[in-house]
């Protein structure tokens, strides 16, 4: 009960003063993570709290199939393939590269993961969070292409993350013999029956929203209601078949806007409600979990985080946006700000939700833990100096660069 009281006055007191924070450093993340280390140290008796593990992980899988399904509704296909596809350059190459690297830099500092669970870590970290960049994605001082092609890879990269994590961790539980029967499988079952329903979903139910909105049948407060159970119908309707409910959310959320034009729009304004208050939570309960394994850390996992957040992400941005003609400025900020937050999180969750009992399942989760606690802190404070240094670069470049194209 203590936890979520204290949750409860953290966003009271939070939405007292929110507008007065925006622009600052100081972000929501970091309020709400620190607030859940707070917690747990002024408290230490709840370190023996059991707390509902099983009930944590299912809200968490219920999270990113929401989080999935709106980020790819509220997505315009059509900016995707911008003048030189920035976007596309960072969603394909960069995040191939991304995996690869991430997964080679594990096998290298974690000697004991296999290569499968090296990349379950890789896939984790790989998805760039776009709360934890807002700042960066809403400031007029960073040209509109740059702030765009790092909004939408944001929006995207969660759900190209997810084949690749369900994948290793089908492949890692079959070990090494039968790894390519189980792949197949895999392919033809999660990703295949997945994608199948997620587009039965969004192009059906999309088709019925838009049809009912246009006869005037749908009371406008219900609009957004019946758009967000369409990814709840993905879990229902993938469980007898034995798809992914996360491919199919995506999927859902891509097609939906095919049928009823403001899915956009609804979907946004539920994220930014209901859907709010569950990142609040997920960074709240991640804050405490951070404490819960002070004890764990050791400097592999330091090294490991230092690396993602710098080699392992920039160095694949900046050979995906080679002949992009893009100053030398521009390309190490889009390296830089690539901060990784709520889909590593909840990625990570689903993850334990898997219960695929790998020997390498301790060094991965306490991975991810210093990663994402290292970028909130890292990439938060870092926001404003890096726009300001970097405005002051662009400042310099003439109107007809790449930057200012598009």
């Amino acid at each position: 009960m203590i936890i979520v009281a204290t949750f409860i006055v953290v966003v009271f007191l939070y939405s007292l003063f929110s507008r007065r924070l925006d622009g600052t450093v100081i972000t929501a993340p970091i309020i709400f993570t620190c607030a859940g280390v707070l917690l747990i140290l002024a408290v230490p008796s709840l370190h023996e709290l059991d707390v509902e593990r099983e009930s944590i992980l299912k809200l968490a899988e219920l999270g990113l199939v929401m989080l999935l399904f709106t980020d790819a509704s509220h997505i315009d296909l059509k900016t995707v393939p911008t003048k030189q596809r920035l976007p596309l350059r960072l969603l394909t190459v960069g995040m191939l590269l991304t995996i690869l690297l991430g997964a080679v830099v594990g096998c290298a500092v974690f000697p004991d993961l296999t290569v499968w669970e090296a990349g379950i870590v890789a896939a984790i970290l790989a998805p760039t969070d776009a709360g934890l960049g807002q700042v960066i994605v809403e400031s007029e001082r960073v040209p509109l292409r740059i702030r765009q092609a790092l909004g939408v890879e944001a929006g995207l990269n969660d759900g190209l993350s997810v084949p690749f994590l369900m994948c290793f961790i089908a492949v890692s539980r079959a070990g090494t013999e039968g790894g390519g029967q189980v792949f197949l499988k895999y392919i033809a079952e999660q990703l295949g029956m997945g994608a199948v329903v997620g587009a039965a979903i969004g192009l059906i139910g999309g088709y019925l929203l838009g049809y009912a909105n246009r006869k005037e049948w749908m009371a406008e407060s219900l609009q957004q209601l019946g758009l967000v159970s369409l990814p709840f119908l993905s879990i229902l309707a993938c469980h007898p078949v034995g798809g992914s409910p996360f491919i199919a959310a995506y999927v859902a959320g891509l097609l939906v806007q095919i049928g009823f034009k403001d899915a956009d729009t609804h979907s946004s304004e539920f994220a930014e409600g209901w859907g709010q208050l569950f990142d609040y939570f997920i960074f709240f309960f991640f804050g405490m979990v951070v404490v819960f394994h002070l004890g764990h850390f050791n400097v592999r996992h330091l090294l490991y985080a230092l690396l993602s957040l710098t080699v392992v992400r920039m160095l694949p941005v900046a050979i995906s946006l080679i002949g992009t003609g893009l100053s030398s400025a521009t390309v190490l900020f889009m390296g830089w700000f690539g901060p990784r937050g709520l889909a590593s999180i909840v990625l990570g969750l689903v993850f334990l939700e898997e219960e695929a009992r790998l020997p390498g399942e301790e060094t991965i989760k306490l991975t991810v833990i210093v990663t994402v606690m290292l970028s909130i802190m890292a990439h938060g404070f870092s926001a404003l100096p890096g726009i300001d240094r970097y405005a002051r670069k662009v400042e310099g470049l003439g109107a007809a660069t790449p930057e200012r194209q598009g």
